[in-house]
């Protein structure tokens, strides 16, 4: 696995709020299928439904309270690590397993298109992995998010989610 995150998703209980927010503090975002992105240097942060989020890496959303998670259950957040095949996510699971993680999510072709997966680390936080060719990646890896209203749709043409 290489060294980089690509995307962190904060899972959140109303996306338009948590939009207006970041909104509020200079960020521009683009929202494609109820999902706003903001390139942040050579990542990129997505806002998402927390129960969204939590079902997407194959966990139980649990309980959620204005402060923030109950004990024990879903934390809200999930970093991402693209690459440039399916191979790839399939051979990243292959490692984490020997790691000592977890896949929580088979890699699967997703609803949106592209293909992913997820899993946790030997402390719970959730990661997913993803080839999404809608999502180009620099020879460093970093990322740089399409202009999703350049397609017809309003999404990138291979899918759209984190």
């Amino acid at each position: 696995m290489d060294q980089r995150i690509t995307l962190v998703t904060l899972g959140v209980r109303d996306v338009a709020r948590a939009r207006r927010f970041y909104e509020a503090l200079g960020w521009r975002g683009q929202e494609v299928d109820h999902t706003v992105f903001f390139q942040a240097g050579g990542l990129a942060l997505v806002l998402w439904d927390r129960d969204l989020l939590a079902a997407d890496c194959g966990l139980p959303s649990g309980p959620s309270t204005p402060d923030g998670p109950s004990a024990g259950g879903f934390g809200g957040i999930a970093l991402a690590h693209n690459v440039r095949s399916r191979a790839e996510v399939d051979e990243l699971l292959v490692a984490v397993e020997a790691a000592g993680g977890t896949v929580t999510k088979p890699a699967a072709v997703n609803a949106i298109g592209f293909y992913s997966s997820a899993f946790t680390d030997p402390d719970g936080h959730a990661w997913e992995v993803a080839h999404n060719p809608g999502f180009h990646l620099a020879a460093d890896g970093s990322l740089t998010l399409p202009d999703f209203g350049a397609h017809p749709g309003g999404g990138p043409q291979e899918g759209s989610g984190p």
